[in-house]
């Protein structure tokens, strides 16, 4: 079991700093994307030098949180004991051995377009009930879900279960869970948590340890996940396969780089033998092979973020590139996302904030535009979309957008959030991808549109349990395929941990 040191330092508020040490490998053992305090407090203990791992690819292994934060926090208890207090209580809640149950119950007046790191989908009724055992070297988690008028005709859903063992320092998983790779808060261009979890087998690493060979010690802390899924909603080419993987590394403090690719390939009609997926991994699937043999679909995306201390805070920039074509072993027909983050410590409170850029039309930003090409493809035509949303970006392709955002997080536990965006929808007005699935609501933009967008939420312990509140408003109706959306939308969610 873990062993936590304290130091308490005075103040108008207590905080607690600490080292974690462990003795015990645990399987599950992960920190979901969503949870924007989680990420504040580990890309603020990077950026300030006490946490030497990359922070942007999402789940972070608990493993890593516990074992590698080091000593230096001690020297630096102002500028972190919020996020050490933050972590300890979630470690000692999540990271532990036995059997754990949360009861989440949610509605939402209707599913907002525009979701960003810190949202959930919600439908117009859920409930879930997550439980999860972990044990040494293995971990298992159920997550039956119960929804009234969903989205995409699914009712019984198993979404966030899993089954997990390790391996020395490595994660072999199947199951369903959440994504975000990239550094972007509002936006990922390669994979996020926008559209539903793909079933899939994975294997990660479970703590970003230096390579020791003297020749290779360059790469500092690296990260290597991989994952290999199948579509499960109706499309044009049915039981269409995804392979996603994602090595990140940190060659200096505070800079983390990531290489990404997603690759479609097989279903029904299509091939999917070995030589068609060793064509589609060397990049021979650019119409060298005829359509017949073409090997399928691919994006790739490289990004960087650095971040530094500033004062009691930190600093952090970023930017992410995704290619649909390679050229010269290189991502070509390019989107862009360009940001920064900081932090604050406003009246002895935590604050975290960002402003990001994004440009999902190819080479729209450097260059000249090609609409209907960023997560579209001649074959696969339903798009990099999965039971009507878009795995990446949820402004979809196609899109300009501009966003500030900023968290507030208090010390008895209660947050706030608040985003505006300024956004161009589906700049040509013309839509390429198909809508196979007749039960399934598309969140697509239909048309062109200029808009601006609200997001307002807020959480609090309440009833022995976690409620979060959120709203969306926009300055028009946005036009997707099945209807104009409502200019305002809220959503409740309750979880009750036993």
């Amino acid at each position: 079991m873990p062993l936590t040191h304290w130091t308490r330092v005075g103040g108008a508020v207590a905080c607690l700093v600490g080292i974690v040490t462990t003795t015990a490998t645990y399987a599950s053992p992960w920190i979901e994307p969503g949870d924007s305090r989680a990420r504040f407090a580990l890309q603020k203990l990077a950026d300030r030098g006490h946490f030497d791992r990359t922070v942007s690819t999402w789940p972070v292994m608990w493993s890593t949180v516990a074992q590698d934060i080091n000593a230096s926090v001690t020297s630096d208890p102002t500028a972190t004991a919020g996020a050490m207090a933050y972590l300890n209580a979630e470690q000692q809640a999540q990271f532990r051995s036995g059997t754990k149950t949360e009861l989440t119950l949610a509605g939402s007046t209707e599913q907002p377009l525009v979701q960003g790191f810190g949202n959930a989908r919600q439908e117009e009724g859920q409930a879930t009930l997550d439980w999860q055992w972990q044990g040494e070297h293995f971990a298992v988690g159920l997550s039956p879900t119960l929804v009234a008028n969903p989205t995409d005709d699914e009712q019984y859903r198993y979404d966030g279960s899993y089954l997990a063992g390790t391996l020395g320092n490595w994660v072999l998983g199947a199951g369903a869970i959440e994504r975000w790779w990239g550094p972007g808060w509002q936006s990922s261009l390669i994979l996020s948590n926008n559209a539903r979890p793909m079933p899939a087998v994975w294997l990660n690493r479970k703590r970003d340890l230096a390579p020791t060979s003297r020749w290779l010690s360059w790469i500092g802390p690296w990260n290597l996940t991989v994952f290999a899924g199948q579509f499960q909603d109706e499309r044009t080419v049915d039981n269409a396969k995804l392979i996603g993987m994602r090595f990140t590394f940190r060659p200096v403090q505070g800079l983390d780089i990531g290489l990404s690719r997603a690759i479609q390939f097989g279903g029904e009609g299509r091939p999917e033998d070995s030589s068609t997926l060793w064509n589609a991994l060397i990049g021979k699937d650019n119409g060298q092979l005829g359509p017949d043999k073409e090997p399928g679909n691919q994006l790739a995306s490289v990004d960087a973020r650095y971040g530094f201390a500033l004062g009691n805070q930190s600093m952090g920039l970023y930017a992410q590139m995704m290619g649909e074509d390679e050229a010269g072993a290189f991502p070509a027909r390019k989107s862009w996302l360009l940001g920064t983050d900081w932090t604050t410590g406003l009246f002895n409170t935590d604050q975290q904030w960002f402003l990001e850029y994004s440009n999902t039309t190819a080479d729209d930003f450097l260059g000249d535009a090609m609409p209907n090409v960023s997560y579209e493809h001649s074959i696969y035509n339903t798009g990099y979309r999965h039971y009507g949303r878009n795995m990446a970006s949820s402004f979809d392709s196609d899109a300009e957008s501009v966003t500030l955002g900023a968290f507030q997080f208090f010390d008895n536990g209660t947050e706030l959030s608040a985003s505006v965006s300024y956004a161009e929808l589906n700049a040509d007005g013309a839509m390429r991808a198909a809508m196979p699935d007749q039960g399934t609501r598309y969140f697509i933009p239909a048309t062109s549109q200029k808009l601006g967008i609200l997001n307002l939420g807020y959480g609090t312990n309440i009833l022995n349990g976690r409620l979060q509140l959120n709203a969306q408003g926009t300055d028009k109706k946005i036009k997707l395929p099945s209807g104009e959306q409502d200019q305002w939308s809220a959503s409740a969610r309750w979880t009750y941990r036993f």
